[in-house]
Formats: C-alpha cells, sequence, structure tokens
C-alpha cells in the first residue's frame, strides 16, 4: 500500500477530552505509524467546560507540526448546551473556518474524512472532496437530527426537518458513510435514495484498547477517595449527563436501596453534563448517592476499576442511533455492564455476545431496579461477567485493526 495523505477534520482531538477525540486520535495514530501523511482540522480544546481551555485562548487558530502532518486547531465558539440557537450559530462559525481551512489543504490530500456529529462538517468535508476530487468518507458517531428529536432538545418541526434535508444531501454526496453499528446502517440506508447501492453504507465499530485499558484492582486511590468500603458493591454510571441518558433510574434506584437500608450497595455518577442538577439534589439527601466531577483521561483506568457494575443508559428510541463507546472501555477493564437501552440494539449484542453483563427495556424504573438488585446480590457472577467482558475486548478488533479497516476502505475508494 502507497502512502496516502488524509485529511481529517472532527470535532475534538486530543488533549480536548470528548470521547470522539479519543476516537478520532486512535485512527490517525495508527495511520501515520504506518507512514502516512495525516492533516487534522479540527477545534481547539474546549470539551470539558465549554468553555476553551486553560492555555488555549487568545488566537482563533493553533497549527501543530508533526512529523507525520499537522493538527490544525481552530476556536469553536463554546457556548452552554442548552442554548440550542446559539450552538447552531456556533457550529455554523466552527465549520466555515474549518471549512476553508479544508479547502486550502484539499491540494494536499487523497481522501476526506469527515466526522459528525456536528452534521455541518459534512458540507466542509464535501467542498474540501470537491476541491480535491478525492472521496469523502463521512463517519457518523451519532444520527443526527434523530437523536436530538427523539431526546426533544430539537423540538421544533422545521429545524428537524431543515436538518434532515441537510443530513440526506452529506450521505448522497459522501463517497462512503461509516457507521458503528447495523441498527446505524439501517437507519442511513432508509434515507438514501434507491438508486443508491447499499454499499455505500459501512459498519466499522469503534475500537477498544485493549493494551491501553487493563483490568485492575477495584480497591484503589478512586475509590477510597469516595470513601466507599471496600467490601461495599459500587453501581457507576461514568461519562456525559445529558438529554440522552436517563440517569432518573440511577436516582430511582439508590432511592430504592435506601429505602431498604442497603448501605451495602453504593451509587456513583461520574461526569458533568446538562442533567447535573437534579442527579446534585438527590445526592444531597441520599447517603448512598455520590456525584462527583469529571476526571482525567489518566484516571480512566482507576475509574472503570472501581466499579462492580457499570451502567450504560440510552433513552427509548436511540439505540439506533447511538451506540456509547464506553461499552467497549468497560469490558475491556474487565468489569460487567447493566444497560438499559433498547432492545436488540449494538449494545445488547455486544453483552449478549460476550456474556459480560446484560440489557433491560429502557426507560422502566421497576426493571432496571430489579435487574440491580439481582446483579448486585451475586458478585461472584459480576466477577465472571467481568472475565468474560476482559476475554472479549481482547478477541475483538483493536485500533490497529480498525485504523487498517479505514485504509483499505480509502484503497479502494480511491481505486487503487
Amino acid at each position: 500500500m502507497g502512502q496516502l495523505r488524509i485529511l481529517v477534520l472532527c470535532p475534538h482531538y486530543v488533549p480536548d477530552t470528548a470521547p470522539t477525540g479519543e476516537v478520532m486520535a486512535s485512527y490517525c495514530e495508527q495511520w501515520a505509524s504506518r507512514g502516512h501523511q495525516v492533516e487534522i482540522i479540527t477545534s481547539l480544546p474546549w470539551y470539558q467546560d465549554h468553555a476553551l481551555a486553560d492555555g488555549w485562548s487568545g488566537r482563533l487558530v493553533r497549527t501543530q507540526p508533526e512529523p507525520w502532518g499537522r493538527i490544525r486547531r481552530w476556536h469553536p465558539f463554546p457556548v452552554n448546551k442548552g442554548r440550542l440557537a446559539a450552538r447552531a450559530a456556533a457550529f455554523v462559525g466552527f465549520t466555515a473556518l474549518v471549512g476553508t481551512d479544508a479547502v486550502v489543504a484539499a491540494g494536499r490530500c487523497d481522501v476526506v474524512f469527515a466526522m459528525s456529529p456536528p452534521l455541518t462538517l459534512g458540507v466542509a468535508g464535501r467542498a474540501a472532496a470537491w476541491r480535491a476530487r478525492a472521496p469523502l468518507v463521512f463517519n457518523v458517531q451519532d444520527v443526527f437530527p434523530d437523536a436530538a428529536v427523539e431526546t426533544g432538545v430539537v423540538r421544533s418541526a422545521r429545524v428537524a426537518a431543515a436538518a434532515s434535508r441537510l443530513e440526506r444531501w452529506v450521505y448522497r454526496r459522501a463517497a462512503a458513510v461509516t457507521v458503528l453499528s447495523e441498527g446505524m446502517a439501517d437507519n442511513v440506508r432508509a434515507k438514501l435514495d434507491s438508486a443508491v447501492g447499499p454499499d455505500k453504507v459501512v459498519v466499522v465499530p469503534n475500537a477498544a484498547d485493549a493494551d491501553r485499558i487493563a483490568p485492575s484492582d477495584r480497591r484503589n486511590p478512586y475509590r477510597a477517595e469516595l470513601g466507599l468500603d471496600g467490601d461495599a458493591v459500587v453501581v457507576m454510571y461514568a461519562g456525559n449527563l445529558g438529554h440522552s441518558q436517563p440517569l432518573e433510574l440511577v436516582v430511582a434506584a439508590a432511592e430504592r436501596f435506601s429505602a431498604q437500608n442497603r448501605a451495602d450497595v453504593q451509587f456513583v455518577v461520574n461526569g458533568d453534563g446538562v442533567a447535573r442538577s437534579s442527579v446534585a439534589e438527590a445526592a444531597e439527601r441520599l447517603d448512598n448517592l455520590h456525584l462527583v466531577g469529571w476526571q482525567p483521561p489518566e484516571r480512566l483506568g482507576e475509574v472503570l476499576a472501581a466499579a462492580d457494575l457499570h451502567l450504560v443508559l440510552l433513552r427509548a428510541g436511540l439505540g439506533a442511533t447511538s451506540v456509547p463507546s464506553k461499552v467497549y472501555s468497560v469490558l475491556a477493564a474487565g468489569r460487567p455492564v447493566l444497560a438499559s437501552v433498547d432492545r436488540g440494539s449494538e449494545v445488547e449484542r455486544v453483552l449478549v455476545d460476550s456474556g459480560a453483563g446484560r440489557a433491560v427495556d429502557p426507560d422502566n424504573a421497576d426493571v432496571f431496579c430489579a435487574a440491580v438488585a439481582e446483579m448486585a446480590d451475586d458478585p461472584d457472577d459480576l466477577v465472571e461477567m467481568g472475565y468474560r467482558g476482559r476475554a472479549y475486548a481482547e478477541r475483538a478488533a483493536g485500533p490497529q485493526q480498525v485504523a487498517d479497516r479505514y485504509l483499505e476502505l480509502f484503497q479502494k475508494l480511491m481505486g487503487k
């Protein structure tokens, strides 16, 4: 395989803390290690507090030369997630800067790889691909606007219709659309013209790095900082506290265990987002519910290891539009999962195939709480599920294999 020049457009990149930034970095590092030239156009770090991270303010753009190419970071005009109109305007402004830069850089590329959300990066990617006469690979991490409509973030029918038209426009003009699951693939294919071949939509799941994330002792400093008894069963949700996550299920479970005087089961919610305040209120009155702020990436392994059972939560209707990448990280850490998700979703498939947990119907507090109680009351089985999850992660495709699948796709689209 000859050297490729890959132009990447993405909303986040390390050291930004967004999960998609970690995903994109794993791909680019693998491509660079194989001798390919990679040019990344992204944002200045801002995800954690929805404000520019310390040390990154004061400039509209920063250029970071690398032996394998360069990283260009543009100002993302960060705003609070709750301000939808302002956020949309920020995406448009950021996309205009990225798109202009990408069109200039396109003369040096063989393929354009654009990540969504935001959907607008597909427009920037299309402009760059047209300029370079190169294929556009559009990587969909979450299907937009479907997820936003399902969760009520987008309530205007006119806004949803406009976003849907833009979504279909990008899909039609991409050489390939990559998604994380068969459910997402069915969703995207249903929106394409009947004349478009089904091969245009390609399933490439995100990968857990089983070399970087490994099982470790549950009795660690993170757990000690929370003052948790070493013998307690810790049930943890770690991730975004947003509209898509029914965190009221965690509160309901904590309330029921508290009413039963079950101090042997402790609940931890680790993260930040627009739903934080509702969890904070409950944590103030419940001794068995602990709310912890965002933790730096270097503590990921420690956080994952501290829990005896991890929770994956998605509201009903989102199973075909989103696949939380943390599922793979939890399995790599050798911990089991209880998922409240659509039945038949990719998350349920992974848990069934791995034997590393179970899935229950979404948005059903009674079913969820019963499952938590049943699993927490059998700690030996939790350990066994963790072993099976780790074995599954070791067998599954890692970052190297996923990056190679993309390289094969690039070559195919280029006719090489």
